[in-house]
């Protein structure tokens, strides 16, 4: 494979975030990139047996796709939660259907009816004194509730204990397997789960992944544990199945070579073990403020006894948190990261990294690495349009980033020479330019944003060009564009008019 001779990705691919059992229904996390835009660009960039790499791997989806890919996965991630996930889905194929249900049965002999009796409890008091409790610990700052054991009602503690307490006594595979299903359940059996209103109560999640802190709920909803526990057992299987259909389906055809390996390290670390050795990298750095992963991932790290390496907290790509890091910080660390994973990368091979933020000086990091580390930038995809993300824009409509922009780079080797400084060009000049460019009578927000980011960068200017969210929405109203809030896009300010005089009439 000619790694040079490859044509870059330009277009958007439609998100199918539901579709794939593997990575939806299994377990929750923070953040989860739509599997078949990563698995669409690794085959794209990649042939088998090659090394892909995610050193912000997340919940697994970039690894994971490349082992069922033929390729080599490697998940890397500071927060053992993540890297639970990820070699949980990856085991998923590895104990028969008899040990899995052999398993499930046993659990289900010693715990279906003594938690459905405790459920049907009106109250439930006192806990009983052979029930194992994980460390109460103090709660971040933010957290409606001081220490951990105040996340729960006794009812679930004591559920979730003794379910935890029957699965710890199997081994093997299926082990882990039922584990998993157990830290998928505790998502939903907590206080912070809130129900949706008008709906069944088993119906909502938890405001650890809405509105990104231990928020208690009014009304807490005490669930039927074995229930959840149940349904997380059977998505588990269906994914199992799908995972185990992939791989029987190499092995007929091309042959079965998947690899799956997962580091627990800083990305700058990491470099010495992967110094040009990977083949291609995606991934998805965190964004900045709002999520404080590790923080966040207590509620399944305290109980699993999955405890962050001590310096973790220090060195998390985010602003703010327990920590109060500051965002010159992570500035200096994202391009630092960047640096790190293009030294990890051959020559003549891809790097592509999704990314949005309103901070302009946050893609300056990133492209300014990646043109310091010999890396051209080839492709900026914006990845606009999914229904799903609209759910995010309801209340911050127009001021609202959504989606991503996908900027690919190849590793030529060159280091770049920086250019002159292009003459200064005004937000509004720049604006004007690109909208000349666009065709037709609607646009998204988010994809002018980043077009702006990547020229002005290209120009020299980016460094002088001041965004902000109030800014760019007063330019495009001025210029006679309309935010419709309902499509949550920009339609031509005639069009608006034309189409409400027709509905008028």
């Amino acid at each position: 494979m000619n790694y040079e001779q490859i044509k870059p990705l330009e277009k958007r691919i439609p998100a199918a975030r539901q579709e794939a059992k593997r990575h939806y229904g299994v377990h929750p996390y923070f953040t989860r990139r739509p599997y078949n835009v990563v698995r669409d660009h690794i085959l794209h960039y990649t042939q088998e047996r090659d090394i892909v790499l995610d050193p912000f791997g997340g919940s697994g989806v970039t690894a994971i796709e490349a082992y069922l890919a033929n390729r080599i996965g490697v998940q890397n991630d500071i927060n053992p939660l993540a890297n639970f996930i990820a070699e949980g889905i990856v085991g998923l194929s590895e104990a028969s259907d008899d040990e899995i249900f052999y398993a499930y049965g046993k659990i289900e002999t010693a715990c279906k009816k003594i938690l459905q009796d405790i459920h049907q409890k009106a109250s439930f008091e006192e806990i009983p004194p052979d029930i194992i409790l994980p460390p109460n610990v103090r709660l971040p700052r933010t957290a409606d509730v001081e220490n951990y054991h105040e996340l729960f009602t006794t009812k679930q503690l004591v559920s979730l204990s003794i379910l935890k307490n029957e699965i710890d006594r199997l081994n093997g595979a299926s082990q882990k397997l039922l584990l998993l299903a157990w830290s998928g359940a505790l998502a939903r059996l907590n206080k912070t789960f809130i129900s949706t209103h008008g709906r069944a109560a088993s119906r909502g999640g938890s405001s650890i992944f809405s509105i990104y802190r231990y928020k208690i709920a009014r009304q807490p909803v005490e669930l039927d544990a074995w229930s959840v526990f149940e349904s997380r057992f059977i998505a588990l299987l269906a994914a199992r199945k799908e995972i185990v259909s992939l791989i029987e389906l190499r092995k007929r055809t091309a042959g079965w070579h998947g690899g799956f390996y997962c580091k627990s390290r800083d990305v700058i670390e990491l470099q010495s073990e992967y110094s040009e050795k990977v083949d291609y990298i995606f991934t998805d750095p965190p964004y900045g403020g709002h999520i404080s992963y590790l923080d966040l991932s207590t509620l399944w790290n305290v109980w699993l006894g999955l405890d962050p390496v001590p310096e973790a907290p220090e060195k998390e790509l985010i602003v703010g948190g327990e920590m109060g890091l500051t965002e010159e910080r992570y500035k200096s660390r994202l391009y630092q990261s960047i640096t790190a994973s293009f030294s990890m990368l051959k020559k003549d091979r891809w790097l592509s990294v999704v990314f949005q933020h309103w901070n302009i000086e946050y893609f300056k990091a990133i492209l300014d690495a990646a043109r310091d580390s010999g890396g051209e930038l080839r492709s900026a995809i914006s990845q606009i349009g999914d229904p799903i993300w609209s759910m995010h824009k309801k209340k911050g409509k127009s001021s609202v980033l959504a989606g991503e922009v996908i900027l690919t780079f190849y590793k030529s080797g060159k280091m770049c020479v920086r250019e002159p400084q292009h003459p200064t060009v005004s937000l509004e000049c720049l604006v004007v330019e690109l909208l000349a460019e666009t065709n037709g009578n609607i646009l998204y927000g988010e994809d002018l944003f980043n077009r702006i980011v990547v020229e002005a960068w290209k120009r020299g200017v980016l460094d002088e060009l001041k965004i902000t969210k109030e800014d760019f929405t007063h330019l495009l109203e001025n210029l006679g564009w309309k935010y419709d809030p309902q499509k949550h896009l920009w339609i031509k300010g005639m069009l608006i008019e034309q189409q409400s005089s027709i509905s008028l009439k």
